[in-house]
């Protein structure tokens, strides 16, 4: 939509004062709809608040602040994590599996006090299966996040963070709450575990094996982009510094960061005695499986701060607080078939067909083995009695056999079993792969993909529609799709004419997307979506790109020998060739939008910080890359040059430490005029 939809002010008083408005309303929608679940405007009028703060911004770019909602997803890839110091150690908890061993814990905190025969408040809450991480605010502003790390110093890992939407940049007015530390645990919610996870097998990608592991390794992603479309969320259970207020227990603690606007676990309960503990404790035993995320157990803390502090800390664990972990969720089960999957790289995946058992609240009838070598150490085969164990995992995983009901070991057939192909290993892969590169199976997932939101962005070519164009024979490779007539389409099932003028028309929009999607559309091996991006800043044309050896494109920085084998490869085979050829023919854009200009400044990092007068941050961005530079987000050794605009944050702080070349808009702007760096 453009500024003039939006009417935006020409002056900046206004604009400031509307943009304050908007952010204001975006963040009491965030807090309805991620917090309260509770939405009460569309996602279309959400999206629209959105888009004219983002057009305000636009205009007058030094409205951007650090707590607006259009700065959680960075648009530059973190170059490294800094270490930062925590406030105070975030010290790991003492585990106990048994009620007798939560009663000793009991009296261990009663003798501590000197209290044998007090009744103990505890606040009892779940043990959420995920990332500990520390969010520091100063002003009632998000200032850093960081990963718990040794329990002393962590990451910071900040710009992953604000992509998270409960988190709130900005803490709600009317909460004493200003420069704080709080922790919590970054999570995945299960649904949306399993629905990310059925994506990435549908697009030949491997699986997360779990929640937290899914969870850990996206906030260390070096790409807030690729976090941001992960779906993350975050229990906050602890304020572990503050500057304002009074407060005697953990309890009103808790009620306050709620008031603030953080996510507090609905289930945090306030107990008298061991004696209730132990009874919520065993409550939840059945009960956790009726969550929408995983728990392993239950935290028991004091609750009385003065209590804490008396009690004190070992070297490793807090006297106040103690863990309950549940025991591992365990089943057997028979392997009644393996069944073989083809994905879109011929990749044949075996998949254990097992008798339902329920585990873990759901239904347990499959589970992927992964490849010949997984086969072979676990010895599996159709018959087995095997274990499954599903311990705070959405994804089940066959432990071992524990009854050999068959002979041998099931081996994966040495021919595709959708088209008979010869199905073989290449060079010291573990996978087996199907060569038959117009194997039906292949086919439905390379055009699945090419027409992803990443790539050609098709979003009428979804699986079912897909399929039925593989089966009718009318799509067999990607070109297909643009030879596509209405009367072709126009009779299958759901389609109808609107429908299918509706994706023709997508289709032919497809054609202008660039260089970037169309070399990931390909789905070439190691070439993702950001490698496509860099890729095309460095080719102005797929042809350019063509004609490079290895050695030149493990020139280009973030190229390593593996990609560089893997497009050569590509682009070396016949029917590849054929393929982009015929492309180009039918009037798909295979050119860059982000040629560069020149390489003066090939080599050369930079980093932004403050407000830019002239431009904005991607204009700047994009200027810099199109010389050859490069724009991380945070400041290293390996930072050439620091920009500084209005309002510099604690970048020029570490750039001064590290001796970078700061620079002024005016300085950076000469750069740029001169076509040359300065001494």
């Amino acid at each position: 939509m453009t500024e003039e939809e939006f009417q935006v002010p020409s002056s900046k008083k206004d604009a400031k004062r509307r943009a304050e408005e908007l952010k204001e309303k975006i963040r009491y929608h965030d807090r309805k709809y991620y917090l309260e679940n509770e939405p009460v405007i569309s996602d279309h009028e959400y999206d629209m608040l959105v888009k004219e703060l983002e057009a305000l911004e636009e205009k007058f770019p030094e409205l951007i602040t650090p707590d607006s909602p259009t700065q959680r997803v960075l648009s530059t890839e973190i170059d490294e994590f800094e270490t930062v110091e925590h406030m105070s150690a975030m010290l790991s908890l003492d585990n106990t599996y048994n009620h007798e061993e939560l009663k000793e814990f009991d009296k261990r905190v009663k003798k501590g006090l000197g209290s044998e025969h007090e009744k103990i408040s505890y606040i009892v809450e779940p043990k959420i299966d995920g990332l500990g991480v520390a969010l520091f605010y100063e002003d009632k502003i998000l200032q850093r996040g960081s990963t718990r790390g040794d329990g002393v110093r962590g990451e910071d890992i900040t710009p992953n963070l604000k992509t998270v939407p409960t988190i709130p940049l900005r803490l709600k007015e009317g909460t004493v709450l200003n420069t704080i530390e709080v922790r919590g645990e970054v999570y995945m919610p299960r649904d949306l575990f399993e629905k990310m996870n059925q994506e990435r097998i549908e697009k030949e990608k491997d699986p997360f094996a779990n929640p937290r592991n899914a969870a850990a390794g996206t906030v260390r992603n070096k790409d807030p982009s690729v976090v941001a479309e992960r779906p993350l969320d975050i229990f906050i259970y602890t304020l572990s510094h503050h500057e304002e207020g009074n407060f005697d227990t953990h309890w009103k603690c808790l009620k306050e960061m709620k008031k603030a606007g953080f996510k507090v676990n609905e289930n945090i309960v306030k107990k008298e005695g061991i004696d209730e503990v132990i009874e919520y404790i065993d409550e939840w035993k059945e009960k956790k499986e009726e969550l929408n995320y995983e728990i392993d157990g239950m935290v028991v803390k004091g609750n009385r701060l003065d209590y804490q502090e008396e009690l004190g800390a070992t070297s490793k664990h807090p006297r106040w607080a103690i863990a309950y972990k549940y025991p591992a969720m365990r089943k057997t089960s028979i392997v009644e078939d393996i069944e073989v999957q083809v994905g879109r790289t011929g990749k044949l995946t075996p998949i254990a067909i097992l008798e339902p058992i329920q585990l873990s609240g759901t239904t347990v009838e499959r589970a992927s083995l992964h490849n010949e070598d997984e086969l072979e150490r676990k010895e599996v085969n159709v018959g087995d009695k095997v274990l499954v164990e599903k311990a705070g995992e959405i994804i089940p995983q066959v432990i071992k056999v524990t009854e050999k009901k068959s002979e041998g070991v099931f081996e994966l057939p040495r021919n595709c079993p959708v088209c008979g192909s010869d199905a073989k290993k290449i060079g010291d892969e573990v996978a087996r792969r199907c060569i038959n590169a117009n194997c039906p199976a292949q086919v439905k997932q390379k055009i699945e993909h090419w027409a992803s939101r990443n790539a050609m962005d098709i979003e009428g070519l979804g699986p079912k529609v897909i399929e039925k164009l593989v089966e009718k024979d009318l799509v067999r490779v990607i070109p297909d799709l643009y030879k596509l007539q209405k009367w072709q389409i126009i009779h299958l099932e759901r389609m109808g004419e609107k429908s299918a003028q509706n994706l023709l028309s997508e289709i032919e929009e497809s054609k202008d997307q660039g260089l970037a999607r169309v070399l990931y559309g390909f789905g070439i091996r190691y070439v993702g979506s950001h490698m496509s991006q860099v890729l095309a800043k460095n080719f102005r044309s797929i042809e350019e790109l063509m004609e490079e050896d290895a050695e030149d494109l493990m020139r280009i920085d973030e190229v390593g020998p593996e990609t560089a084998q893997s497009l050569i490869s590509f682009f070396g085979d016949e029917q590849n060739r054929k393929m982009i050829d015929e492309l180009r023919a039918l009037g798909v854009d295979m050119e860059s939008e982000m040629e560069r200009t020149e390489d003066f400044l090939a080599g050369k990092r930079f980093v932004f910080t403050g407000a830019l007068d002239q431009y904005t941050r991607s204009e700047a961005s994009e200027m810099i890359e199109r010389a050859g530079g490069r724009v991380t987000s945070s400041v290293s050794g390996a930072t050439d040059f620091l920009i500084m605009g209005e309002n510099p944050g604690s970048k020029l702080d570490r750039a001064k430490e590290e001796g970078t070349t700061i620079l002024n808009e005016e300085e950076f702007q000469e750069i740029l005029e001169k076509r040359e760096i300065p001494d």
